[in-house]
């Protein structure tokens, strides 16, 4: 059935244009014209942050920062070995999912520290790369607010993770 859906959604708007005589060709290249600005315009951001996310795991700041943070972590109730999570969540999914695969297969993906990054990925964002795509794609500068309350946002998602993984 899922297999029909997508040619019948494109007959449907086909066959819609067709009977509201519009130029169904010229939508869809205004619409890729569209999209190819919108890329330019978020390109250099993602740029950026996917480089300093390279740039922070291969200099080693990552397992720094992890080190110098464990007290923390262990105080607020995150395993420590989760920290690379806590620190590449915010800005990048792909490093993030990295990091877990690999403290899934190290620990497993029933023990506390498997089950705490699972969750950790589910209730967090890429706070950064979400922020600077779609701010960018709306032309917004200032980010006001946004950024300190995505980030406590991350925070409380990253203490539930811990909380509920114990639960669990």
């Amino acid at each position: 059935m899922t297999d029909l859906l997508i040619p019948a959604v494109m007959l449907a708007v086909a066959v819609i244009a067709l009977a509201k005589k519009q130029d169904v060709y010229a939508a869809l290249t205004d619409g890729g014209r569209e999209g190819l600005k919108l890329l330019l315009s978020i390109a250099p951001a993602t740029v950026m942050l996917l480089s300093a996310v390279h740039m922070l795991r291969a200099s080693g700041a990552i397992g720094l920062l992890t080190k110098w943070l464990s007290p923390v972590s262990g105080f607020v109730g995150i395993p420590a070995e989760t920290l690379p999570l806590v620190l590449l969540r915010p800005l990048s999914g792909s490093a993030a999912l990295a990091v877990g695969a690999d403290l899934m297969a190290v620990y497993g993906a029933d023990s506390l520290i498997g089950r705490t990054a699972a969750i950790m990925l589910g209730s967090t964002e890429t706070t950064f790369y979400t922020i600077s795509v779609y701010f960018g794609a709306a032309g917004v500068r200032k980010t006001r607010y946004a950024i300190p309350a995505a980030l406590i946002a991350d925070l409380t998602g990253f203490l539930m993770a811990s909380l509920t993984a114990k639960v669990l």
